[in-house]
């Protein structure tokens, strides 16, 4: 059955349900800001969030994985090498596995200086610390479960550290998603009043069926047309596309009918929100300091 109030409808800027025709406006479809604004700041970590909160996002992605001691920690490839100082914090221990490293040892690492000196020893976050440190920004959250063969049980896991912090819950500002669309279905068993989002590009005949459990399809740009977004509109769903940066793509998936974008630029996003809010008269960044 479908739920009613999608997350859409209930974050602050966006106070109708998109359609084709409204999604043509740009301050109509959200802005999800891609592991935080993560072109000016090291993803993943709370200060991309409150970037992506500055420049005029609606939501923030990001990546949730599981420490060897069960810690619910944020970070997008399973290994940590990439994004943080392991190689050099514990060269013995290659390839730095998120599942193989207890919390306190991922806590040791400097998962800001490889993106710039500015973010020296910004630290690898918790789901927890980042639900408490995020409250008040007033952005909605699209919470991706990465890799969650890895983890086995994490989807319970996840549903227990949001069922700690109701105030998320309550303002229905979350959005669950994975590529692995049998782990959202044991994830809308354990919150079924969660909006689930799934990754990927399903088949039109696969719909009908995936829509009994999940409120978006969540597609590359590069698989999305006009007809595609309608047939994820006429089973009662949304669709957030994925990572648009420059401001041609995103205006042509806008022009589709898509109901969110996922950018890596938030500001960019926004910039293409100059002309005024037809619902409100103002631009998206008035109506935000309006309610602060």
């Amino acid at each position: 059955m479908r739920r009613v109030g999608l997350v859409i409808t209930t974050i602050l800027a966006a106070m109708a349900v998109a359609t084709t025709t409204a999604a043509a406006d740009p301050s109509v479809v959200v802005s999800a800001a891609h592991r935080g604004a993560s072109a000016y700041a090291p993803e993943n970590t709370i200060a991309a969030f409150k970037l992506a909160a500055g420049q005029g996002a609606d939501m923030f992605e990001l990546d949730v994985q599981e420490t060897r001691d069960h810690e619910l920690v944020l970070m997008h490839d399973t290994t940590v090498s990439r994004t943080t100082d392991a190689e050099t914090v514990f060269p013995g221990q290659s390839p730095w596995k998120v599942g193989d490293l207890t919390f306190s040892q991922i806590r040791r690492l400097d998962a800001g200086s490889w993106f710039g000196s500015d973010f020296r020893n910004e630290p690898v976050p918790t789901l927890g610390e980042t639900l408490s440190a995020m409250q008040a920004s007033g952005l909605g959250l699209l919470l991706e479960i990465k890799a969650p063969h890895l983890y086995p049980g994490i989807e319970a896991r996840v549903a227990d550290e949001l069922r700690r912090n109701p105030l998320w819950l309550s303002g229905n500002r979350v959005v669950v998603q994975s590529f692995d669309w049998d782990s959202m279905r044991v994830f809308h068993e354990e919150l079924p009043q969660v909006p689930i989002g799934l990754l990927g590009t399903p088949r039109i005949e696969e719909l009908d069926d995936l829509a009994t459990f999940a409120d978006e399809i969540n597609p590359p740009y590069a698989d999305v047309t006009p007809s595609y977004v309608r047939s994820i509109h006429d089973e009662g769903m949304q669709i957030f596309t994925w990572t648009l940066d420059d401001p041609d793509d995103m205006r042509r998936m806008i022009s589709y009918g898509v109901d969110g974008v996922i950018t890596n630029k938030p500001d960019v996003l926004s910039d293409l929100d100059a002309t005024p809010n037809r619902r409100t008269g103002r631009g998206k960044a008035e109506d935000r300091a309006s309610k602060s």
